[in-house]
């Protein structure tokens, strides 16, 4: 619609130019049309005569004028159209100029919608990411829905997108996981052991520590410690990333790349990366240390890649794996990270500036905490992580769809309350059941008209006219947005949009179904319902798909 108005809007400004009316010959790049808050005022607006007075020498509502007399008046496309305020132009638009929206939808089926503004761009989408040293948590949950549905919602807008977990397999974390394993071998062996606080204390521990002394039996303990512990981080570290990997397939999140921090170290790249800012002259040492020289970026201080030790630091890690993303052709590289990590930002923007590409070539995406209730209060839960609620026991209490939905549902950088309780609810109350709803209720509503002999009517069988309700137009208006919703939580990184367009669009159709019946016994209007409520249906469908969730026929 508003690509439409644009178009006609420099139609007329041409026309004006030409006839005399308007002299300054400027055309705006972009031609701004937007929806107004208030329906009073139309159901499109421009400001474009605004914008063009100031060159024209003349008053806003006179450039106005002089537009809408220049303005192609095409009765299927406006009602009216009026000058408001100091020159806005606002457009009314035909319920006949709207329906045609429908036809749009049941032309392009699930493809409509979907956006070619990121064709030949190549993308990478880097989520999750935990440690392999023990099960994944409700926050991981929440990072890999945010991060796999933006991947889907970047390949709706036509960017070429692959899905990486960058596996934390290097660094003192996974010696203190070999550590813990081994600790746990010793006690289950009857010794008295002290557990040290930093060690990881779940049962999980205690499992791997079982698994592995039914494979190996008591001789592994008669190994030296320095043999035992490296070979308990590769058992331990594997066996938690197959667990880590089972619960994300479970969670309906597959990735393209799984890449190892510590195949960094093996291939040279750590050191390469560190040559690469010697070699730029961004690097310099001080205290015996090797420095990156990250103010001269934008940071608000320099950052250590190499200790006086001569151990490297994670953020060496950091800046040989970027470089070796964007080595690898990607044009945008996108990082999901959790919101504690919100002060790393400027020093990788900084390596990115260093790399020789545009700061915003890295685009982070904050995912912040989830509060567990049940029924409004704290939900106690019995966890075998010893620390936090697994993602594994929230799915098999409320399931994947219900998951992935309620860590959708809010910007991802807002705290989020997860209530067990009511996302199991089937109800108005509970938002996922409420959408899915909805697309169950016309998947039965076709079920009915097909058992009373009326098949989904095609385009020559439906007359707009019998779709007389202000519900119906206000619905095809809802289903008319789609695209654009699509286009700018795609822009802005933010599938959180297509959520709270699926409620909006839910409501209305639940309340329409609520009043009035779609299969009744007047053809004339039973054929134009079922197009209509059929095209609702592919819109819900649609935007569930891109957030990894279900569009059940039957609840």
């Amino acid at each position: 619609m508003k690509d439409t108005l644009r178009q006609l809007l420099r139609e007329a400004l041409a026309r004006c130019y030409q006839n005399g009316s308007l002299v300054s010959g400027e055309v705006p790049a972009e031609i701004m049309v937007e929806v107004p808050a208030n329906p009073d005022h139309g159901d499109f607006a421009t400001n474009l005569a605004l914008i063009l007075a100031k060159k024209e020498k003349s008053a806003p509502r006179k450039v106005a004028e002089a537009l809408m007399r220049a303005l192609s008046r095409e009765e299927d496309i406006f009602t009216r159209v009026e000058i408001a305020g100091p020159g806005f132009i606002n457009f009314f638009l035909t319920p006949r100029c709207w329906y045609g929206v429908l036809d749009e939808i049941a032309e392009q089926g699930r493809g409509f919608g979907r956006q070619g503004f990121g064709a030949g761009t190549r993308v990478q989408v880097e989520f999750v990411s935990a440690n392999p040293t023990g099960p994944l948590h409700i926050g991981h949950g929440r990072g890999a829905a945010t991060g796999d549905a933006l991947a889907s919602l970047l390949a709706a807008c036509g960017y070429q997108v692959e899905r990486e977990y960058y596996i934390n397999d290097a660094g003192n974390q996974m010696q203190t996981l070999g550590r813990s394993i081994l600790l746990r071998c010793r006690e289950l062996l009857g010794e008295t052991v002290e557990f040290p606080g930093d060690c990881y204390q779940g049962e999980y521990i205690r499992d791997l520590a079982q698994e592995v002394l039914s494979e190996k039996g008591e001789q592994l303990l008669k190994a030296p410690e320095e043999e035992t512990v490296p070979f308990l981080t590769d058992f331990g570290g594997s066996r938690i990333l197959a667990g880590i990997a089972a619960d994300l397939e479970d969670f309906g999140v597959r990735f393209d790349n799984w890449y190892s921090e510590r195949s960094l170290y093996e291939r040279g790249e750590i050191q390469k990366g560190i040559d690469y800012l010697r070699e730029k002259g961004f690097a310099y040492e001080k205290d015996e240390a090797l420095w990156f020289e990250s103010t001269r970026f934008g940071d608000d201080k320099d950052r250590v890649m190499l200790r006086s030790n001569g151990v490297t630091t994670y953020f060496a890690s950091d800046v040989a794996y970027h470089k070796e993303k964007f080595e690898r052709g990607f044009d945008l590289v996108i990082d999901i990270w959790g919101a504690d990590h919100h002060g790393y930002i400027p020093r990788m923007k900084a390596v990115v500036a260093a790399l020789g590409r545009d700061k915003e070539a890295l685009q982070v995406v904050l995912v912040q905490l989830v509060n567990l209730l049940r029924g409004g209060a704290p939900a106690a839960m019995s966890t075998r992580s010893g620390e936090f609620v697994t993602l594994r026991e929230v799915m098999d209490e409320v399931g994947t769809d219900a998951c992935r939905y309620y860590f959708l549902s809010r910007h991802s950088d807002s705290k989020l309350d997860f209530d067990l309780e009511l996302a199991k609810e089937q109800s108005a109350n509970n938002p996922v059941y409420y959408v899915q709803y909805a697309h169950a209720r016309i998947c039965s509503i076709k079920r009915k008209a097909s058992e009373e002999g009326m098949e989904q009517p095609s385009r020559d069988a439906v007359d707009f006219s019998a779709l007389g309700l202000p519900e119906e137009l206000t619905l095809t208006k809802l289903l008319a947005q789609f695209p654009e919703v699509v286009a700018a939580a795609g822009r802005a990184f933010e599938p959180h949009r297509l959520t709270a367009y699926l409620q909006e669009l839910a409501t209305q159709f639940h309340a329409y179904y609520n009043r009035h019946r779609v299969v009744g016994e007047d053809v004339k209007t039973t054929s134009a319902r079922l197009y209509l409520v059929n095209c609702i249906q592919t819109v819900i469908a649609s935007a569930l798909s891109i957030l990894g969730i279900s569009a059940p026929e039957k609840m």
